[in-house]
């Protein structure tokens, strides 16, 4: 049996329960896990087509000290500026859901060669996605948020 969070098994699943949700299945899981994986290697070779292609047409990206991205085309806009991926991991800690919405959160490591450095940028941190179903069965990312837990730099003197 797979575990659920507390969150899910005291508050959540009772009253999803009273509404007729149920929980999503194992195959929607692996679905999501091979989502993820398609995910990670479009980012990690700056393939922008690839990472596009696992959003819904109206979703969001919430990146952290920047404005909120809203829709494929603003995602695409933003994607790469000037960035080149050197590498790009995700680790989830938990997928779960219910009815048609799903959720996937972990953790993610990232290197970055910026034009005009010598020296790629690395950074780690957390992520949240949400994912919806789609009428063919697939998962789809509608909304997405990361945020770095390294230190902000030093302010210069």
């Amino acid at each position: 049996m797979r575990l659920r969070s507390l969150a899910t098994l005291f508050l959540v699943a009772p009253l999803l329960a009273a509404c007729g949700a149920t929980p999503i299945t194992p195959a929607d899981i692996d679905t999501i896990t091979e989502l993820r994986t398609a995910f990670q290697e479009a980012i990690a070779s700056g393939d922008v087509a690839g990472m596009l292609a696992v959003y819904t047409d109206n979703a969001v990206e919430m990146p952290p000290n920047m404005p909120i991205r809203n829709g494929k085309s603003a995602i695409e806009a933003a994607a790469g500026q000037g960035a080149q991926p050197t590498s790009f991991s995700l680790t989830a800690v938990e997928t779960d859901g219910v009815g048609d919405l799903a959720y996937d959160r972990g953790t993610y490591a990232a290197s970055v060669m910026l034009e005009g450095m010598e020296q790629p940028i690395t950074d780690s941190g957390k992520y949240l996605v949400l994912l919806s179903k789609q009428a063919d069965g697939s998962w789809l990312i509608s909304a997405v948020i990361w945020n770095s837990d390294m230190p902000l730099p030093e302010p210069p003197m």
